[in-house]
């Protein structure tokens, strides 16, 4: 059995033509076509109908009882079509959008606020929204959706995401600026026996790290301080706690700070801060235009180890 034909947005365009202008002529014009070839149209969708739609005199062009049960469902529809494909092309022309990004605490609270300044800046009506947490649900979150962006270091070949580089990131030594090591270039990881450490937790894949250099410098690593967070441990070396082991992107948190980094070297243990969405979804044109200016601001804080 064959299906029965429905009418073209071509078709119930020129009918909604028609029901607006009250007139063949003036509707043809609406339209871009001549008034022989919207009858047509009409009559053709009359046919796909099967009643006739409206009853033409010399004078007046009036809609039949078919025609007004018709317009009331139709003409909605045609509304709702239009709208969502304006819609579309506002998504498209970054002229609306919705862009939820997570990423761990520092990086939310130093970069982030820029890139909102500058995503403000350069697409006015585009709304960000922001997730600091753990890289273990950045992860999460990204692969199921309930955030279209995160920015973080991750496990290589993580199920589930796409991943784009955004910097190069390296193991540095914070301290005050009247410790032995600020007027220093660079400093060895032999060079840390006998100081007082500050290390992040072991939840942190930073400590591992740090437990990596001590070792290939055959040091034991016993920690004067362990703390859960960048941030505190800025603090703590500011105050002459110690010297903190961290990231190369924690000079984004220095503005402000009575505190100096120099880089860990033999070896020098780099990584990467990467940006990653999910895999089985297309990231919409916010998503990407946010993750450009999220990248490029990145890279301008976090000079040195780009």
């Amino acid at each position: 059995m064959s299906l029965p034909m429905r009418p073209t947005l071509r078709q119930i365009r020129s009918f909604k033509a028609v029901v607006e202008l009250g007139n063949f002529s003036r509707a043809a014009e609406s339209m871009q076509t001549s008034q022989a070839n919207l009858s047509h149209t009409i009559r053709d969708l009359e046919l796909v109908l099967g009643a006739r739609l409206f009853d033409r005199t010399t004078r007046r062009v009036d809609m039949t009882d078919a025609g007004r049960a018709f317009a009331t469902g139709a003409l909605a529809g045609l509304n709702e079509i239009d709208r969502a494909a304006e819609y579309v092309r506002d998504l498209s022309s970054l002229k609306r959008g919705l862009v939820r990004i997570a990423a761990p605490p520092l990086i939310a609270g130093t970069i982030l606020p820029r890139v909102l300044r500058e995503v403000a800046a350069a697409h006015s009506e585009l709304v960000l929204r922001i997730e600091d947490v753990s890289t273990d649900i950045i992860v999460e979150q990204v692969r199921s959706g309930r955030c279209d962006l995160g920015v973080g270091t991750f496990s290589p070949g993580e199920a589930g995401l796409d991943s784009q580089p955004g910097l190069q990131d390296s193991l540095m030594v914070f301290c005050t600026p009247d410790d032995e090591f600020a007027g220093r270039q660079q400093i060895r990881w032999a060079e840390l026996r006998d100081h007082q450490i500050i290390t992040l937790t072991r939840e942190s894949s930073i400590r591992l790290l740090t437990e990596f250099g001590f070792e290939s410098a055959g040091l034991p690593l016993r920690p004067q301080l362990e703390v859960h967070q960048i941030n505190t441990a800025l603090s703590l070396a500011e105050n002459g706690a110690g010297i903190a082991i961290l990231p190369a992107y924690s000079l984004a948190a220095l503005k402000g700070r009575s505190i100096v980094a120099r880089p860990l070297v033999e070896p020098a243990i780099v990584r990467e801060v990467r940006l990653v969405t999910a895999r089985d979804r297309a990231p919409s044109a916010a998503t990407i235009a946010t993750r450009n200016i999220l990248r490029r601001v990145l890279r301008e804080m976090v000079p040195e180890v780009v």
